[in-house]
């Protein structure tokens, strides 16, 4: 097991936008988490990063308790998250934004950021991983063109380089296939599957493409108005009579 959630719990006033939530997260695991809009989704990633407080409850990665950490400082634990809109550096070239995130996880963020001496001293080996990256990624030929010129299936890849560029062992990818076309989904889903299967990395997904994260997805865990209503694998929780009813009372989730 990578990452333990215990009875979290995060309030805004009168609002519970998570709710007394457990749930486990197993090494070299894809887990699915899905639920409506307003399910509490973005918010549980916002508590596991630090980029909010629980009101209660605890947060346990690979043993420690990192509850209220800074975001820096759980970054550097090997937890890696990408964002439900492109968080680039639109204006400087795609590599360039893969050569940042390497540095996300130390002070070198800001080296390279302002091209300090410290920063061009290690050049070469860092600019040969963000392009190792950018081949993976399928973004090679693209790795000196301008983020902001880039095709928005290509902005998701690039999040995702610049997430994979900080090296992480947990990854956190908000709806990573968001407004991709069905061939630019399938080969997203494929690199993916790679991470788990070749990096080892666990992996926590939200997505709203129903079929890409049953495909996807070890275990899955359903979340409505904060509070977790299924657990299972994706088949089970496709008929689970529950979770029909908060998509809407669908007979099928896709």
């Amino acid at each position: 097991m990578i990452l333990k959630i215990e009875e979290l719990t995060r309030r805004f006033g009168g609002l519970r936008a998570v709710s007394n939530l457990s749930l486990e997260v197993n090494n070299r695991e894809i887990l699915g988490l899905i639920g409506p809009n307003g399910a509490g989704k973005t918010t549980l990633f916002n508590l596991i990063t630090g980029f909010l407080r629980p009101t209660t409850g605890r947060i346990i990665y690979k043993g420690k308790y990192i509850t209220g950490l800074s975001p820096d400082a759980i970054a550097k634990t090997g937890i890696v998250r990408t964002f439900q809109s492109s968080t680039l550096f639109l204006k400087i070239s795609a590599i360039e934004n893969v050569i940042i995130g390497s540095h996300l996880t130390s002070a070198g963020f800001w080296h390279a950021l302002f091209n300090t001496h410290t920063y061009r001293h290690n050049d070469t080996e860092i600019r040969e991983n963000a392009a190792q990256i950018l081949e993976y990624m399928g973004l090679s030929s693209f790795g000196d063109e301008l983020a902001g010129n880039l095709a928005h299936g290509h902005q998701r890849a690039l999040g995702l380089s610049i997430a994979l560029a900080a090296n992480p062992e947990l990854l956190l990818l908000d709806e990573p296939m968001s407004g991709m076309n069905p061939e630019e989904t399938q080969i997203m889903m494929e690199k993916i599957i790679w991470l788990r299967d070749n990096k080892g990395i666990a992996i926590i997904l939200v997505e709203h493409d129903m079929k890409a994260i049953m495909g996807l997805s070890d275990r899955m865990v359903v979340l409505n108005f904060g509070v977790k209503i299924a657990e299972g694998k994706p088949e089970e929780i496709q008929e689970n009579k529950e979770v029909i009813e908060a998509y809407l009372g669908k007979r099928k989730i896709y």
